[in-house]
């Protein structure tokens, strides 16, 4: 027990289940990289908030709590209330008799040895501000934006400091992968608990939880979502997700893999163009019936000639370059709409496509997908991004929203559907979605408008 000031011991109002034992253990002990896979209901996020206390007070430092979407914090933390003690979950851990000061506003806590904590989101990673972090909790890992711990990975190794992997599974993506890397290295904690690990919820919650999970989702994705919830299970795609199950079936039939690209057939682009947020191109080879995505790319808070930069510094001949529909609009910094800009920075054929639906657009995907073939290795960050990319949930209600979430996620596979519509409406797709011959590049050269 820690005893910082005011005779608190920490962690406060909170001790270790049995099973939380191990990976408290290893925490107390220093550990400095740990994955933990748990169950749903299993006091993960618990376990870290208790230690991030008792950490912030043995070393003066930046802790941050990282959700995958800065929006959902406050509610999964910041106002969380324990139902047993009817108290908010952040006063149980960091008593405010130790705070200086806490905001609301910024779900930020400043203590009295100097140590701050914050909650942030994996969806701005790259805009906080302020000291790097020394310690760092990963909460839902697996709905994650991977690019976060590319960031974060070098701060931490420069200023030792400790990052914590926390989650429960949603299908086969960077959060197994890492799980399996934790696994091989001896420097990192790796534990899978499931319910029957840990005996914490009764048979019969189960029982109704199982049933309530079938009946929403139908009896064999409701057992599926059941295992991946309660049994950790990876076999699962992501609920809600609107490719898993096609690029499941693709990753088995081998169609993710070494995939090179073929200088004898022209490359077309596929964007979407954010503001202030991510930009993302696709980069495809339509050759007899096979669509090979042969390279991806995304930057976020670069202009367009950064863009037009990273194309020509790529080995391709261009046969068009697919652009939405609001690259049409104009804007008001300079009066000119992006189109405009992009035929200025040179870089090929534009075809800018007509508004349409995102449920048109997300069929138009699943018509694609089966006769595309992705280079795994340069196409690793959007594949993942395809695969997280699903419908909106309302946890409350136990009902699936219409609407796609709006995530890290989305710039990579809204430019995928725009691709696959441009594809579809004229070109290598025919309207009705089957696939064309497409054009040698003796006859495609012909690039500029």
């Amino acid at each position: 027990m820690l005893k910082p000031r005011n005779d608190i011991s920490l962690p406060a109002n909170w001790a270790c289940r049995p099973y939380q034992d191990k990976l408290w253990t290893y925490l107390v002990e220093g550990g400095k990289r740990a994955v933990a896979v748990w169950h749903r209901r299993a006091g993960k996020d618990a376990v870290c908030l208790n230690w991030t206390a008792v950490a912030a007070h043995q070393r003066i430092g930046t802790y941050w709590h990282m959700l995958p979407e800065y929006g959902q914090a406050r509610k999964a933390v910041w106002n969380a209330v324990n139902p047993n003690t009817g108290r908010r979950i952040i006063d149980e851990a960091f008593p405010p008799a130790l705070r200086v000061k806490t905001s609301d506003q910024d779900m930020f806590i400043r203590f009295k040895n100097g140590s701050t904590w914050q909650l942030v989101g994996s969806d701005r990673f790259d805009s906080l501000v302020g000291s790097p972090p020394v310690g760092v909790v990963f909460s839902e890992w697996a709905l994650a934006d991977p690019r976060a711990w590319d960031y974060l990975r070098p701060i931490l190794a420069d200023n030792g400091g400790w990052a914590f992997f926390i989650f429960t599974p949603r299908g086969r993506n960077h959060a197994l992968r890492m799980l399996e890397y934790a696994r091989s290295d001896d420097a990192w904690y790796a534990e899978v608990l499931t319910v029957q690990d840990t005996g914490v919820i009764s048979q019969d919650v189960l029982d109704g939880e199982r049933r309530e999970l079938v009946a929403m989702w139908g009896e064999d994705e409701g057992e599926r979502v059941f295992e991946q919830e309660y049994g950790c299970s990876f076999a699962a795609a992501i609920r809600g997700a609107y490719y898993g199950k096609i690029l499941a079936r693709m990753e088995g039939a081998g169609q993710m893999r070494r995939t090179p690209y073929d200088s004898r057939y022209p490359v077309i682009t596929g964007w979407d163009l954010g503001i202030g947020d991510a930009t993302a191109i696709w980069f495809a080879q339509v050759i007899g019936s096979e669509v090979r995505i042969v390279d991806f790319y995304q930057s976020a808070g670069e202009g367009l000639d950064h863009y037009a930069k990273i194309l020509k510094a790529k080995p391709y001949a261009y046969q068009e370059h697919i652009l939405p529909h609001d690259a049409e609009a104009r804007e008001l910094g300079t009066g000119k709409t992006r189109t405009e800009t992009l035929k200025r920075l040179e870089i090929g054929r534009l075809r800018v496509i007509p508004q349409q639906s995102v449920d048109d657009g997300i069929n138009a995907v699943r018509t694609l997908l089966p006769a595309c073939y992705f280079d795994i290795d340069r196409c690793e960050t959007g594949l993942e991004a395809l695969r997280a990319y699903r419908c909106d949930f309302d946890e409350k209600n136990r009902t699936i929203k219409s609407t796609p979430v709006h995530d890290w996620a989305s710039h990579p596979a809204d430019a995928f559907r725009y691709l696959a519509l441009g594809l579809r409406g004229s070109g290598p797709l025919a309207p009705d979605g089957t696939i064309q011959r497409t054009r040698r590049m003796g006859r495609a050269r012909g690039l500029d408008d």
